[in-house]
């Protein structure tokens, strides 16, 4: 099978090379082509992967182009993971909104919007491309906002898109370990949209287990969710909400950390991966290990506001997850991929179509639950209605998603101003034209948006 890697020259790109050398199924991947803008970034990557792979047998085979076209014939399977403007990009969706007062967070509120605006018209391409020269490939969608930019792409290609995020299988998993239960023979009951949405329920032979660790004030002090929350706070929700929720529930005090902070986040990662990558050139037989470092750095500093430090210089740094074959969404994205190729069922927390699942939202919007994987396709599993706050807390934000989209795919700026205006965490239609105009103004790729109409 071939797979084609988007942005194959960002820094993920390692986890998911690392589950594929690992993968002795059947079929399985034998052919790698990574695209990317820049062929630094690729030249560099293949160097990583090419010593990631020593020691293994057969590995896949790996080349690299700019050619998008190139990239996509003929592949089975497609990873987007792709950033439109780059990390300076990401800055200014951080800047302009803090300039404001509002939210500076790469997916959440005001920034987000900017993010999608300028990627959804390339991800639309992208799928276009993908049905005339792989017209039976699936597409695992990493690209942020993955919700947003997921529902985009299946407007093209329907239900063979499939959005990625690591974070809600990733809160399953650290709470069934933490209950000593094995992850693999636990049903996880989450219901959301991408980076909105909570674990309700985890289930091990027939009985809901989470109660367990929300009535547990020793086990819960050792879950990263009660350092962003608090525990007073999980024990009155009843449930574990998606960390991103830290940016809902503490807006006020996020908004004045990041505002505090010498660095947002998109600046520090473009001053860490800069320097990763004039580095790069020159660490030989190095680079494998340089680059294991440099993940350490950057994820030591993930979400540090929420935890208690500041970019750079987190107070409770935890190191990511080190086993690569559950190395956050490459893991989720193999066992897709497997399930799909090798009819080996599985179960996973993914972003796809809503038909039935939540009541009171579209069919047609993706929404992130829980589904089963196999040969056939993707089905969600029935999943209890969302409570009050929750409903209407996903129908708020994805009626600005839809206005978002639709701003991106038409030129429109009048939707794009419904979305900044009417996004909970913006609450003001000044502050949302002047969100708009300073990224129009800061950020090439946005102000193309307008000008092709």
């Amino acid at each position: 099978m071939k797979l084609a890697i988007l942005g194959g020259g960002g820094f993920r790109t390692p986890f998911v090379w690392q589950a594929l050398l690992r993968d002795r199924g059947f079929p399985r991947v034998t052919a790698v082509t990574l695209q990317d803008t820049s062929e630094t970034r690729l030249a560099g990557m293949r160097t990583v992967l090419d010593q990631l792979a020593e020691g293994f047998d057969d590995p896949p085979r790996l080349s690299t182009t700019t050619d998008l076209d190139r990239a996509l014939e003929g592949s089975d399977f497609v990873f987007a993971a792709v950033r439109v403007g780059g990390l300076a990009g990401r800055c200014a969706d951080e800047r302009v909104a803090l300039d404001l007062g509002v939210l500076g967070q790469e997916t959440t509120g005001p920034g987000g919007l900017a993010y999608a605006l300028r990627t959804v018209p390339f991800v639309v391409d992208v799928a276009e491309r993908v049905r005339r020269l792989a017209p039976h490939a699936h597409v695992l969608n990493f690209t942020n906002p993955a919700g947003i930019t997921t529902e985009a792409m299946q407007a093209v290609l329907g239900d063979r898109v499939l959005g990625i995020c690591d974070t809600p299988s990733g809160l399953g998993r650290r709470v069934a370990l933490l209950l000593g239960h094995d992850p693999g023979h636990a049903r996880f009951d989450y219901v959301g949209l991408n980076h909105l949405g909570w674990l309700r329920r985890v289930v091990v032979g027939g009985r809901d287990v989470l109660p367990d660790l929300l009535g547990d004030d020793g086990l819960l002090a050792q879950l990263e969710e009660r350092h962003v929350f608090g525990a007073p706070w999980l024990k009155a929700f009843g449930n574990v909400p998606n960390e991103y929720l830290y940016y809902w529930y503490r807006n006020a005090e996020a908004v004045a950390r990041i505002r505090a902070a010498a660095l947002t986040r998109g600046e520090f990662l473009l001053r860490t991966q800069g320097e990763f990558f004039d580095r790069l050139p020159h660490a030989g037989s190095g680079a494998a290990q340089l680059w294991r470092e440099t993940v350490l750095d950057r994820s030591a500093s993930y979400m540090a506001e929420a935890k208690g430090g500041e970019q750079g210089a987190p107070e409770n740094p935890e190191p990511p997850e080190t086993d690569p074959s559950q190395q956050g969404y490459a893991g989720v994205a193999l066992a897709v991929m497997a399930a799909i190729a090798r009819d080996e069922p599985s179960t996973a927390i993914l972003n796809v179509r809503n038909g039935s699942t939540v009541a009171g939202l579209p069919a047609d919007a993706v929404v992130e639950v829980p589904v089963a994987v196999d040969g056939s396709g993707v089905r969600p599993f029935a999943t209890d209605a969302p409570d009050l706050h929750q409903l209407g807390l996903m129908q708020q934000v994805k009626a600005v998603e839809r206005h978002v989209i639709a701003a991106a795919v038409h030129g429109d700026r009048t939707e794009a101003l419904l979305a900044f205006a009417t996004h909970p965490l913006v609450r003001s239609a000044d502050v949302a034209e002047k969100l708009l105009a300073g990224y129009v103004e800061r950020i090439p790729e946005v102000a193309a948006v307008f000008d092709r109409r």
